[in-house]
């Protein structure tokens, strides 16, 4: 069928004009899009101080944290200090959290060390024979039997781990000469310290090591404390021979005995 000129000139003026998307119609407005960034901008920032915010509360609680596990730590190694050995046993008895607390701190300490004396203990086990046996009195966390391949009895006021052995450390269960290397590693703690000392020269056999790291300004005589050559020599009355010192650490330092052969 043929349409009349007139039907279809009429047909093409109701044809309608395509329209301009809505995004067209947006981005042709430059006003519009300039208050879009801003408020994404804005957004953003705000999202950063909010990160920022979280993240110097977190800093603030982990400080206030590191302060009072510092104040605990303090606090019970006094007690430690100032208390025999039998006493600080049924003092971690009564609550052994207070274990935990301490060593917590303990740990925290040791962290600001540029060098662990544990460290330089394992050293020297590992240049020696494996088959020697050794006691560890005072052992924490057991680092040293964890560290090397000798047979390691570990000690502690309180058991965290199977193979620790919770005593008063001035009287083990091991028997009479049967331990060739003794350590104390920040352990002489208490006002019986010399028990201890008597302790390791029975379980050690005739010229077994006697290994001792301590704190340096326990033996500063300008700061109180105990002089170096004066704690040697009372070592050795109890049966010892002096090997070797070193000073040479800023924190700590080492002393190296052997028993005598009687």
């Amino acid at each position: 069928m043929v349409m009349k000129e007139e039907e279809i000139s009429n047909r093409k003026r109701k044809i309608p004009r395509h329209r301009k998307s809505r995004t067209q119609k947006s981005s042709s407005n430059p006003k519009d899009s300039d208050d879009h960034q801003v408020q994404v901008s804005k957004k953003i920032d705000e999202d950063e101080e909010i990160s920022k915010g979280t993240s110097r509360s977190s800093a603030f609680l982990d400080k206030m944290r590191a302060r009072l596990s510092g104040g605990h730590f303090r606090m019970i190694n006094e007690k430690l200090y100032t208390c025999t050995g039998s006493e600080a046993l049924n003092y971690f008895k009564e609550d052994r959290t207070l274990f935990n607390k301490y060593h917590t701190g303990y740990q925290e300490q040791m962290s600001h060390w540029p060098e662990q004396p544990i460290n330089i203990i394992i050293t020297w086990l590992k240049d020696r024979r494996p088959s020697l046996l050794v006691a560890d009195f005072g052992c924490g966390d057991a680092r040293l039997a964890r560290n090397v391949k000798n047979k390691v009895f570990s000690f502690d006021l309180v058991s965290n781990h199977p193979s620790v052995i919770a005593c008063d450390m001035s009287n083990t269960p091991l028997n009479s000469q049967s331990i060739d290397v003794a350590v104390f590693c920040l352990s002489l703690m208490g006002t019986n310290f010399p028990n201890y000392l008597q302790e390791a020269y029975r379980v050690l056999k005739p010229s077994g090591w006697l290994l001792i790291a301590e704190v340096k300004s326990r033996f500063d005589p300008n700061t109180g404390g105990a002089d170096p050559d004066t704690f040697s020599k009372a070592i050795c009355e109890l049966g010892f021979t002096s090997v070797s010192k070193d000073f040479s650490n800023k924190m700590f330092l080492l002393l190296y005995f052997k028993k005598k052969v009687q």
